[in-house]
């Protein structure tokens, strides 16, 4: 059993798998604001870590990412053991997100949310992962920021994906949706913003199994 960490809604609706990105695991301050926001709105928040992040808490010690076969795995297996009475989605930051959306298609997923997703290393916008993203059947939400150095509101613009693909942009946010102060908004709105899109999505798209 891979051990979870639950945010249960009251009267909840729908489970959503959420998986953190490549540098904080399940309990970072983005991960937890976010499961804590959503679970407000009637759908379960469902975190877990990744097998290189759980060694890297147990030892105290950074250690990279594994290989995206490695963390598909890892994803599928807490869908397997998962409560499935309820509409499932899953998602993630960043490359939680990305590992999400190639899960997706084979999944008993409904939809995905990708919040940050990695379109390309920052720096090299030639080295694009979108190939999955273009011929997806299933709906999926990418909250990017748009300064976001993983793909910025321009370049993403301008990418082919799927019809499927529905695209809403953070205000000035980054990688993580912080604006500057010059924007006028602060990481709270943006992250209020993130939550409430998901929260709208997951209702939009839920097929109800009762």
């Amino acid at each position: 059993m891979i051990e979870t960490l639950v945010n249960r809604a009251d009267n909840a609706i729908a489970t959503l798998v959420f998986a953190h990105g490549a540098g904080a695991g399940q309990t970072s301050e983005f991960m937890t604001q976010i499961a804590e926001g959503i679970s407000g709105h009637q759908i379960n928040v469902v975190r877990f870590n990744f097998a290189y992040m759980e060694l890297a808490v147990t030892l105290n010690k950074r250690r990279p990412p594994e290989k995206a076969e490695k963390l598909i795995e890892r994803f599928s297996q807490v869908l397997d053991e998962l409560d499935a009475s309820l509409p499932i989605f899953i998602g993630g930051k960043s490359m939680g997100g990305r590992i999400a959306s190639m899960l997706l298609e084979n999944s008993l997923a409904q939809g995905c949310i990708c919040m940050g997703y990695p379109f390309h290393p920052p720096g090299k916008p030639e080295k694009l992962r979108i190939d999955h993203l273009q011929h997806l059947t299933k709906p999926i939400l990418i909250l990017q920021g748009e300064r976001d150095n993983f793909g910025t509101k321009e370049e993403v613009q301008g990418y082919p994906l799927s019809e499927k693909v529905k695209v809403n942009f953070i205000t000035d946010g980054d990688h993580s949706f912080k604006p500057r102060v010059k924007s006028g908004v602060t990481l709270q709105q943006n992250l209020t913003k993130a939550i409430q899109d998901s929260v709208s999505f997951i209702k939009a798209n839920r097929v109800s199994l009762t």
